[in-house]
């Protein structure tokens, strides 16, 4: 296991290097960053100081080594040290990336986390209960169901919930509450968020923990169990379950980097201020240290959890060993 886990990290780590690099330095071929920082009715004096107080009168190569560095170690700037983790500072707002991301992380946070709760709990209990009465009304009404919703996109289905709940009265507009100080105003705040977002995730994974399921019931184990005399639930739900979990979650691992991008336009749909809706504005605004603090918090995010997905492998199913 420790193997695995140490090229997983280096992986992640080369990726990390590789994709702020590519970031970093597409951003200097747009543009200066010094005119983006400087806003309207700048002057040369002026750009010519920005260049100074942000090290870009350096070379490139020098200047992202700067920027790494400045990650773990920190950095002084003309408006005072940036505490280790550095990003710089925000060009359109003048404040701390870093603090800016830490205060927008528990609206995207309790999005993602709430619509992937939501997701797994209709879609895998569709599902079972779509196999379990495999050929049934119930099963083709989930099953159609699950078809029709897998075409529906956020950006549409979003606007119509507002109208049929919301300026229609029946409900408050969604918004982000501290959990600690209102769960019920946190819970409702973010519901319809929930559901939307996680509405094309839900037929997902109802037809595949369905089709999962029905192969796992032809399974020579599962059958054994059954001749054994065991309970049919007991069997469904020890052996059968158990199996099918593992292709959902390997597809888990990858639907992460896409829950982000579901809680981006969500976010921006339902005026929720989290980081997608921060990384929409930023790139906007051509706000490099932003763009570039979202982009690698992130990606690092995604990657830790993919690791934990494929360490989870082994547990779930005896058969699976990391080596």
């Amino acid at each position: 296991m420790l193997p695995f886990l140490f090229r997983r990290i280096f992986g992640a780590v080369v990726i990390l290097l590789l994709l702020s690099a590519f970031t970093f330095f597409v951003f200097f071929a747009t543009g200066d960053p010094a005119m983006m920082a400087c806003g309207k009715n700048c002057t040369a004096d002026n750009v010519a100081l920005i260049h100074q107080n942000l090290g870009l009168d350096k070379p490139l190569p020098t200047q992202y080594w700067d920027f790494l560095v400045g990650i773990f170690a920190g950095r002084d700037y003309s408006i005072g040290h940036c505490n280790a983790p550095c990003f710089g500072y925000s060009f359109a707002t003048k404040q701390d990336v870093w603090t800016t991301m830490m205060d927008r992380l528990p609206t995207t946070a309790s999005l993602a986390v709430g619509g992937a709760v939501a997701f797994l709990v209709i879609g895998l209990g569709a599902g079972l209960l779509a196999a379990w009465k495999k050929g049934s009304v119930l099963d083709k009404t989930v099953t159609g169901a699950s078809m029709v919703l897998s075409s529906v996109q956020i950006y549409i289905l979003g606007p119509i919930v507002l109208g049929i709940f919301v300026y229609s009265g029946i409900m408050a507009s969604p918004k982000y509450v501290e959990l600690t100080s209102n769960p019920g105003g946190w819970f409702m705040g973010l519901l319809l968020p929930w559901l939307v977002m996680s509405t094309i995730f839900t037929a997902q994974y109802t037809r595949m923990s369905r089709s999962t399921m029905i192969e796992q019931l032809q399974e020579e184990h599962v059958r054994t169990a059954k001749a054994k005399g065991m309970p049919a639930r007991y069997v469904f739900l020890r052996y059968a379950w158990r199996g099918s979990l593992i292709p959902i979650v390997t597809i888990l691992g990858i639907d992460l980097s896409s829950l982000f991008g579901g809680a981006m336009i969500t976010e921006y749909t339902f005026s929720l201020a989290g980081l997608g809706r921060l990384a929409i504005n930023s790139v906007t605004t051509l706000d490099l240290p932003m763009v570039l603090g979202v982009l690698i918090f992130s990606a690092a995010l995604i990657l830790v959890f993919n690791i934990i997905v494929d360490a989870t492998y082994a547990l779930i199913d005896p058969r699976v060993r990391l080596s």
